[in-house]
C-alpha cells in the first residue's frame, strides 16, 4: 500500500507530498484504520532518563513541527514523538522551494529554516493528545534574535513548553539558521548550556518533577570537536544527547543534480558519520544516554546505531523512503536483540 501511495505522492513537489501525507495519515487515524492497516505496536519497554519508553525506536523532530499530528504519528507504533523544532514566535521558514529528494540515494535536502506555528500554538496541541507514549520537544530560536540574544529565545522556549514536555532537546544544530551551529562550541556552548540547565532544574523543583534536558549536535565534527561537546555536555549535567542532526556535507551524493541544493542533508548518506559521532560520544560519556538519529532505513540499520552506543534511536528519512512499517520492523530488530 504504501508503495503505491508514495509512487503517486512522488510525483508532487516534496513539501506538498509531505503536508498530504499527513493529512492522510491523520484520516486514516481518525477512523481507526493506522493500526488495522500497520499492525498493533510492538511492546518492548525500556527505562531511561527517569521515563519508561514503551520501545526503543522514535520519530525525530521536523516532521511534525507543530504537534499537529501528533496522535496519527504515535500510532504507528512509537515509542517516543519528538515534535518541533519550535521557536518562541511563529515563522515562515526559509523561502521555497526548500525541501528536495535525492531518491537514488534515499537522501533528503531541506532548508526549512525552523518555519513553525510558535511555541503557544505547539504547547496547546500537546495538551490535546490522546498519544500516551514518551513526547519531546525541540526548542530553538527565531531567525530574527541575534545568535549573541539565542539564550533568551531558549530560555523563552523552555519554559512555555516546560509543563508539557516529557524531556527537551535544546537543538544548535540545524545547518539553516544562521550562526546557530557556532552555539555547539567552548565557551558559547558553556554560556549557553549552563542558564538553561539551571533554569530548568528551577522548573524541575517549582513542577514537583524532573523533565530530563537534552541537546541535539551535528554530524560535521572533528574527534577534538566531539570530545569539547562531551566536555561541555557533562559539566552542565545534561541528561543526555541526541547524535545526530542532518549533514553538511556533500561527498556522498555529489552525482546528484541537486546535491548543492543549500541545506542539511538526512537519510542514508548521513548513517556513518552519525555512528562516528555516537562511538566517540559513548567513549567519553560512558553513562550518559545518547538517542541515535541519521541514516536509519532497516532493523539491521537500527540494531547498528544501538552498536554503536545509542540507547534510543529516531527514524525521519527512512520513514519517507521505506514507509510506515519501517517502525515495526526497527522495534522488532531492536527487542531481538535482547531476546
Amino acid at each position: 500500500m504504501y508503495n503505491f501511495a508514495s509512487s503517486l505522492l512522488f510525483r508532487l513537489d516534496p513539501e506538498t507530498s509531505h503536508g498530504l501525507a499527513l493529512g492522510a495519515l491523520d484520516t486514516l487515524h481518525r477512523v481507526g484504520g493506522v493500526q488495522r492497516v500497520y499492525g498493533a505496536p510492538v511492546n518492548d519497554p525500556v527505562e531511561l532518563m527517569g521515563l519508561r519508553f514503551s520501545n526503543r525506536v522514535g520519530l525525530a523532530a521536523g516532521l511534525d513541527k507543530n504537534a499537529d499530528h501528533l496522535d496519527a504519528l504515535g500510532a504507528l507504533g512509537f515509542g517516543f514523538v519528538e515534535v518541533g523544532t519550535v521557536t518562541p514566535k511563529a515563522q515562515p521558514g526559509n523561502p521555497k522551494p526548500r525541501l528536495f529528494r535525492l531518491a537514488n540515494h534515499e537522501a533528503i535536502i531541506n532548508r526549512f529554516g525552523f518555519n513553525n506555528k510558535g511555541v503557544e500554538h505547539l504547547v496547546a496541541q500537546v495538551k490535546k493528545r490522546h498519544y500516551n507514549g514518551v513526547v519531546g520537544i525541540n526548542i530553538g530560536k527565531n531567525l530574527t534574535t541575534a545568535v549573541e540574544d539565542a539564550l533568551d529565545d531558549y530560555l523563552l522556549c523552555l519554559e512555555a513548553v516546560h509543563g508539557v514536555a516529557d524531556y527537551i532537546a535544546v537543538n544548535i544544530s540545524s545547518p539553516n539558521t544562521p550562526g546557530l551551529r557556532t552555539l555547539q562550541f567552548g565557551e558559547q556552548l558553556d554560556a549557553l548550556l549552563g542558564p538553561i540547565r539551571s533554569r530548568s532544574q528551577t522548573l524541575d523543583d517549582a513542577l514537583g518533577r524532573k523533565v530530563p534536558l537534552l541537546v541535539k549536535i551535528a554530524p560535521d565534527m572533528s574527534e577534538e570537536e566531539v570530545v569539547l561537546v562531551a566536555g561541555s555536555i557533562a559539566r552542565n549535567a545534561l541528561d543526555g544527547v541526541i547524535a545526530t542532526n542532518t549533514t553538511i556535507a556533500r561527498e556522498a551524493v555529489e552525482s546528484d543534480p541537486q546535491s548543492q541544493e543549500a541545506g542539511g542533508l538526512s537519510g542514508k548518506p548521513v548513517f556513518e558519520a552519525s555512528n562516528r559521532v555516537i562511538r566517540l560520544l559513548r567513549e567519553q560519556l560512558p553513562a550518559l544516554p545518547i538517542i541515535g538519529v541519521g541514516g536509519i532505513d532497516s532493523g539491521e540499520a537500527a540494531a547498528a546505531k544501538i552498536a554503536a552506543g545509542a540507547d534510543l534511536v529516531q527514524l525521519y528519512s527512512g520513514l519517507i523512503y521505506q514507509g510506515p512499517g519501517l517502525v515495526k520492523a526497527c522495534v522488532s530488530a531492536l527487542k531481538n536483540l535482547g531476546s
